[in-house]
């Protein structure tokens, strides 16, 4: 059979006999519904707390925080819907949560901010992680994590977050406090908090006794002098908004949680012996953002099987901090033992790539072309998909089944 598969902004043909497909997995399909009645009714509704605007009522200063262009919130659609009530509040601030994140380019600022660009380009703030004079000190977290926040954010008495939910391969999901730890926090912040994605209770769709996360929702506990009202918006396959709720930070990102695993969870019968594991915008933007996908494969592979990542990687390899280390190293087992001389930003990266490749076949189809960037992580490239899935199912067998997992930035597969 032939199969359209994700790569860019299109497709590349693969040709597989049917015996071999153990399934094709995405997001579920949900019934298309008006985005904005959706929206408006999380507004109107909120999941704990006064309506957006009876919480706007009388506001003299907000801060609005958005997400960057590394996820797929619909940001302008939700900016357009609720800019009547913004324009009424005389002092308004923008801030980007870029994170760890590099700043987004000019293109991406416009796709962020949509038809409110004009509005808020005099009111932007993106934030800059690394520069100190940026960030204050707001408090220490349980976890002995000193929080350095944004200091437009810091000062804030009054906090509109924009946001979307979806699983995150060791926060468990994104969304709700994560506007604030990572997005508007300071690098050494980040860092520390990064560093408890070494745990192995850190995991896809964890939240329960995952220290990623609990060490986020810390961190906006500090906040309690600022008023804070979410958006926290659900995507379906197609990235349209097919749930929401908003309100209080906690209530809301529950309850989009909630909506979230019944869209990103999806069962399988069995693990594979080859899966495909497809990143999709805007996770398919670098080499660091896509390797999510890998994390979200590995749970419907058996162990020793072929992980094929697809992503055109058009901005390279993003962060280099992993590549770095994984570079001066020639084994997994080695880059292992070489994260035993101290935690770095990126280190929990390097361990999870290390122990994926100590656990599967990692083989790759991307935009790097010939680099040799993909082999120094343990990662074996193919030119074309074509060449990957013939190769895998020449290594497994002729009755070797391949999972397909189209959106794998995102999605979930759960083994019954």
């Amino acid at each position: 059979m032939e199969m359209r598969v994700p790569y860019g902004t299109g497709t590349v043909a693969v040709d597989i006999p049917d015996a071999n497909v153990a399934a094709v997995v995405r997001p579920k399909r949900v019934p298309a519904t008006d985005e904005k009645q959706t929206l408006r009714r999380a507004f109107d509704d909120p999941a704990g707390g006064p309506p957006l605007d009876t919480f706007l009522a009388g506001v003299a200063r907000l801060v609005v925080i958005v997400n960057d262009a590394t996820r797929p919130t619909p940001t302008a659609k939700v900016l357009q819907l609720i800019h009547p009530l913004v324009t009424g509040v005389p002092d308004v601030r923008l801030v980007v949560a870029t994170g760890a994140h590099r700043a987004p380019t000019d293109d991406q600022l416009g796709g962020i901010l949509g038809s409110t660009r004009g509005f808020y380009d005099e009111r932007l703030v993106v934030h800059d992680a690394r520069h100190p004079a940026h960030v204050v000190s707001v408090g220490v977290t349980s976890r002995d994590n000193e929080v350095l926040l944004n200091r437009v954010v810091a000062g804030a008495s009054d906090i509109l977050i924009v946001g979307s939910v979806e699983p995150h391969y060791f926060a468990g999901y994104t969304g709700g406090r994560k506007s604030i730890l990572p997005g508007v926090a300071g690098f050494e912040t980040i860092e520390r908090n990064h560093g408890f994605a070494m745990d192995p209770a850190s995991l896809p769709g964890a939240l329960d006794g995952n220290p990623v996360h609990e060490d986020m929702a810390d961190a906006v506990s500090l906040l309690h002098d600022q008023r804070i009202f979410t958006i926290m918006t659900v995507l379906d396959a197609e990235h349209r908004v097919c749930a929401a709720a908003a309100g209080d930070i906690e209530e809301a990102f529950a309850a989009a949680v909630r909506e979230a695993r019944a869209v990103f969870e999806i069962p399988v019968e069995r693990k594979a012996d080859v899966v495909v594991a497809v990143a999709t915008s805007p996770l398919d933007a670098d080499l660091y953002q896509s390797h999510k996908a890998l994390e979200h494969g590995r749970l419907a592979l058996r162990e020793g099987g072929v992980l094929i990542l697809v992503s055109e990687c058009g901005h390279g390899v993003g962060e280099r901090a992993y590549v770095d280390v994984l570079e001066r190293t020639l084994s997994p087992r080695e880059a292992l033992l070489a994260l035993e001389e101290g935690y770095r930003f990126g280190n929990h990266k390097v361990a999870h790539i290390a122990d994926l490749a100590s656990r599967f076949d990692l083989w790759a189809m991307t935009g790097l072309g010939d680099s040799p960037v993909l082999e120094s992580i343990f990662m074996t490239p193919f030119d074309t998909l074509q060449q990957a899935l013939d190769a895998a199912l020449e290594r497994e067998g002729q009755d070797a089944q391949v999972l397909f997992l189209m959106d794998a930035g995102v999605t979930v597969p759960r083994v019954r």
